[in-house]
């Protein structure tokens, strides 16, 4: 680990945040989460349970409901859900110590830039988020796969390599690259082909990527999505035809995000994927017609199952 520990907090502690937060405090970093209280409840009582691939541990840190706990320190993981990037961000700003990077753990492509315009004193920076979790019960992270980071540099700051070398000592592997934007929009593009089928059919993306038809509804997201990204100017590194076949691979029993709201009852983050994909489609001049079709569907679904 780094020779100095980095106090960390959580902003927004579900799944994402406390794979990230409780590999951080196996390292012996100070951690903090900020979660809802029935998670802050089980994790003061027995710790927060990391089940992984490799262990499943009851890892101990600090756990508050308050967004004051942000306090002091100096890597803040900002994990809350896209819809509520600003009011969660307007929550931890005067609590913020003037050297805190904010890293942007969350989906989409805009939330690193809309976070700046709600804290423009602090450092913030984004990241590009590759892990399969989900939250099996108060307190009790269940990872099905992967985990790596790929961080944006904060500029006249060495602040992004300084929690990059404590990520990769925790176990975490994490890349600094100066084309976040475009890995950004590579994820993006994952989500959108696989988000909204999973979260329709309520299957695993192994099953999904099987169902009759499939495979062609999801050639046709991603050609809509490169048309978009190509007329926003987007370089895109890889090759995300590779990187789509690879998820049902990687992770062929994990649900979508997507999917995990709406059987929660939930407000899903559509808006943000293939809403997003439709909006910037409109801007630019790109027909989208399936990306509308499956974020109509899932915002009518959303309709049933979550509180207006």
């Amino acid at each position: 680990m780094t020779q100095t520990p980095l106090k960390v907090a959580v902003m927004g502690a579900g799944a994402v945040g406390c794979y990230y937060g409780g590999m951080l405090a196996r390292a012996g970093h100070p951690v903090t989460l900020v979660a809802r209280p029935q998670h802050v409840q089980a994790i003061a009582q027995n710790g927060l349970r990391m089940q992984t691939r490799s262990f499943d541990e009851q890892v101990h840190l600090a756990a508050s409901a308050e967004a004051s706990a942000v306090s002091g320190a100096d890597l803040v993981l900002f994990c809350v859900k896209s819809t509520d990037t600003e009011a969660a961000g307007a929550q931890i700003r005067e609590h913020l110590a003037p050297h805190a990077l904010v890293l942007c753990l969350q989906n989409g492509v805009d939330n690193a830039d809309r976070l700046r315009a709600v804290l423009p004193d602090h450092a913030v920076a984004a990241a590009v988020v590759y892990v399969a979790t989900e939250m099996a019960g108060p307190g009790h992270m269940r990872h099905h796969g992967r985990g790596e980071l790929v961080i944006e540099p904060v500029a006249g700051s060495e602040a992004s390599e300084q929690a990059a070398q404590a990520l990769i000592a925790a176990g975490v592997p994490t890349d600094v690259s100066d084309n976040v934007r475009g890995a950004l929009w590579s994820k993006l593009i994952l989500n959108c082909a696989y988000n909204a089928v999973s979260a329709i059919a309520q299957r695993p993306y192994g099953e999904t990527a099987v169902g009759e038809g499939v495979q062609e509804v999801m050639g046709d997201v991603v050609a809509e999505c490169l048309a978009v990204a190509r007329a926003e100017g987007v370089t895109l590194p890889g090759d995300v035809h590779a990187a789509i076949h690879k998820i049902v691979q990687s992770m062929p029993a994990q649900y979508s995000s997507t999917a995990q709201d709406l059987a929660r009852g939930k407000r899903t983050e559509i808006d943000y994927l293939n809403g997003l994909i439709v909006r910037r489609g409109q801007a630019q001049g790109v027909a989208t017609p399936v990306n509308r079709t499956l974020w109509a569907l899932v915002k009518l679904i959303e309709t049933k199952v979550a509180p207006a």
